[in-house]
């Protein structure tokens, strides 16, 4: 006894890719990869100097805060190891704290400490970039907070 099989209607029978369009797909792959590989290789370098502009940002609001408290900024010498804890020396701050400004100061995003000067309680900081000297061209130049 043979069973007879009926015919789905709409129904066709699939097929497989041809070489021609697996090569298309390949090809239009490799373009893709060819135009954003190079745009994505730059960018590690672009986020640390964004890092170091965020983190300047931080560096910022804790010495106005600093500031208000104590009507003036740390000197070069106390460095921003004043906002996380009470710094000694000329000028004494009038009324530091109760709470530490900032939790810790954390190195720029190439593992360097920053640098701290204040010239006529007007400050500066700065990352040295990549290569941790003053100076430099590209990732190795340094940013400044007069920048951010």
């Amino acid at each position: 006894m043979r069973m007879k099989t009926r015919k789905i209607p709409g129904r066709r029978r699939t097929r497989g890719f041809t070489l021609l369009e697996i090569l298309i797909v390949v090809l239009i792959i490799g373009l893709i990869v060819a135009l954003v590989v190079p745009n994505l290789v730059g960018q590690p370098d672009q986020a640390k100097i964004k890092m170091a502009r965020a983190q300047m940002s931080s560096f910022d609001t804790a010495l106005q805060m600093y500031y208000l408290n104590n009507s003036h900024y740390p000197s070069t010498d106390q460095g921003l190891d004043a906002l996380v804890e009470r710094p000694s020396g000329f000028p004494e701050p009038q009324s530091w704290g109760p709470q530490p400004y900032m939790k810790r100061i954390p190195l720029d995003p190439w593992g360097n400490e920053y640098v701290y000067t204040n010239e006529n309680n007007e400050f500066v900081i700065y990352s040295l970039g990549s290569d941790g000297e003053e100076g430099g061209d590209g990732v190795a130049e340094d940013i400044s907070s007069n920048d951010v």
